[in-house]
């Protein structure tokens, strides 16, 4: 991992609160070159926001977010972003190489022009992401995880200082959770981007993350994930006695309201086993 004296991303008692419902409030946070940051917690506590504040589509109600000691903003080509999977209309005629291309030139006005570098470019990272088969293929026509790949490449044509990933994997059958995780980890490790990874699962990702982010309650807790995904910590946070199991490896959390943020549906998983 490549660290550098400045923070590629930094928030500053950033609070965001519609009304008088605070998601999240006084967030303190630095995120180094190269470190893998998962986003957890229960539905509607404001992860998705978050990334849109960072991304200068959500204004805070008060602190700071910078990016490489800057002010974010809207637009900014530091940020590559891939949101959550979501299938393209059939029939749309964009090809997989156009999309990628988009990371590369579609912030320009007018019609972008493609000059030989970039289509070399655009080639390599086609190629970095395993998708150079379906290159030329309409993307609408790929499967969930080829399409996820393609975004992939999209969001780091422009080598990004700082990727954000809204949910990635949701979506996704194992296989391609894991193919599409590890594409997003040697990405970060080649180019030293940051990473923010908005999940409800951290088990996919559990063996890239260096520390976890978790927003519940209107509180936040910073840190590894061994020392915030703990029953007391997240009891805190919760209000209510909760349990956190480890085994095998993967993480579950006993207790926690629907859509708590580390997985849904291991509970039954790990009962089912343990009653073979």
């Amino acid at each position: 991992m490549t660290h550098t004296a400045q923070p590629v991303l930094r928030l500053r008692a950033a609070t965001l609160a519609f009304g008088d419902r605070p998601l999240w409030s006084k967030v303190n946070l630095e995120v180094a070159a190269g470190e893998f940051v998962a986003v957890l917690g229960p539905n509607g506590t404001g992860k998705t926001s978050l990334l849109k504040a960072i991304l200068g589509q959500q204004q805070l109600s008060s602190g700071s977010i910078e990016l490489l000691g800057e002010p974010v903003r809207r637009g900014s080509r530091r940020i590559g972003y891939i949101p959550q999977q979501k299938l393209i209309e059939q029939g749309t005629p964009l090809r997989a190489r156009d999309l990628v291309t988009l990371g590369v030139n579609g912030h320009r006005w007018g019609l972008p022009i493609t000059s030989r570098a970039t289509r070399r470019h655009v080639d390599e990272v086609i190629a970095s992401v395993g998708a150079s088969e379906y290159a030329n293929v309409p993307v609408a026509t790929l499967s969930g995880g080829e399409q996820q790949r393609i975004r992939v490449g999209q969001a780091i044509a422009s080598d990004p200082a700082l990727l954000l990933c809204d949910e990635p994997l949701s979506s996704l059958d194992l296989n391609h959770q894991q193919v599409v995780s590890d594409l997003i980890d040697e990405r970060r490790r080649e180019l030293g981007s940051a990473v923010l990874f908005v999940t409800h699962d951290i088990n996919p990702i559990l063996d890239k993350v260096d520390r976890v982010l978790y927003l519940a309650g209107g509180r936040f807790r910073v840190g590894t994930p061994e020392e915030v995904l703990r029953s007391e910590v997240l009891s805190y946070m919760y209000g209510t006695p909760i349990e956190v199991i480890r085994t095998r490896g993967r993480v579950a959390v006993l207790g926690a309201p629907e859509g708590y943020g580390v997985h849904d549906h291991l509970e039954h998983h790990i009962d089912d086993r343990w009653h073979r």
